[in-house]
């Protein structure tokens, strides 16, 4: 199955799903905020943590939540090696010391500070998406962030599409495997077949999207004044208690860094 067309995470319900789609977004975005200046450890460590805790709480579908997780673990091993070999921070215990490879115990510190800011600034923000679903995220920037109707139910449409045109990319494949046409061992041809799959598959979406625009336009997904909104969903006491959560969660974060001494500005 398509990443795409799993369900989401969380339960119905479950306190991430009942939460508004645009609280979610503001409390990535103080996270963000909170931990993109700053180069030391102890903070995003504890943001982290706390992260952890909320998630656990949260009513999360593990099993598929971690599979949309693969990518970050992923870039985020890659970017922990290529830190520990190649930082600049090279003071400390030297465990290794091998030509250009050289292993200390800042390198070490620098490589966990790196990743614990990583994870702590890219999780909210998978989990946020992945606990919301596509239309209730549309409806809530269409009422609380004022986008315009057209562009952003017509990006939920293009979303939509995405495990359809995977869907009919497949569909091709097998067509024209029944019809014999294989490459092979040929690079060349296999190129060739490729191209010839990306442009059937380009003309099959160009279709569908005007057809798909045709039937919006019908159905009233323009840009008028006087457009109401099927599903509004107004922020309650729940949605501004976790982001206060989160602002403190961060501020206190930061608070205890500083009072230990290992605050560190990122450009210092």
């Amino acid at each position: 199955m398509s990443i795409l067309a799993e369900p989401i995470v969380t339960d119905p319900d479950a306190p991430a799903t009942r939460l508004n789609p645009v609280t979610k977004i503001v409390a990535a975005l103080v996270i963000l905020a909170g931990l993109l200046l700053t180069a030391d450890a102890v903070t995003p460590a504890i943001v982290l943590g706390a992260e952890l805790v909320a998630i656990a709480a949260a009513g999360l579908r593990w099993r598929i939540l971690l599979r949309r997780l693969v990518l970050l673990f992923v870039t985020v091993a890659g970017l922990a090696l290529s830190t520990l070999l190649f930082t600049d921070q090279t003071g400390g215990t030297v465990w290794l010391d091998a030509g250009p490879l050289h292993v200390s115990s800042q390198s070490l510190l620098a490589t966990v500070s790196v990743v614990t800011r990583v994870l702590a600034i890219a999780l909210p923000g998978v989990v946020a998406f992945a606990s919301t679903d596509p239309t209730e995220f549309a409806d809530a920037l269409v009422q609380h962030f004022r986008t315009p109707p057209r562009f952003t139910f017509g990006a939920l449409a293009a979303f939509r599409l995405l495990p359809v045109l995977g869907d009919e990319w497949r569909t091709l494949l097998l067509a024209r495997r029944a019809r014999g046409l294989d490459a092979g061992r040929s690079p060349v041809r296999r190129a060739r077949l490729f191209a010839s799959g990306v442009f059937a598959l380009l003309v099959v979406a160009i279709r569908r999207g005007v057809r798909l625009a045709t039937a919006m336009e019908s159905r009233g997904f323009t840009d008028r004044p006087d457009r109401t909104l099927a599903r509004p969903r107004p922020l309650r006491r729940a949605d501004w208690v976790f982001v206060a959560a989160t602002v403190a969660v961060v501020a206190g974060a930061t608070a205890v860094s500083v009072a230990l001494g290992t605050w560190r500005f990122l450009f210092w």
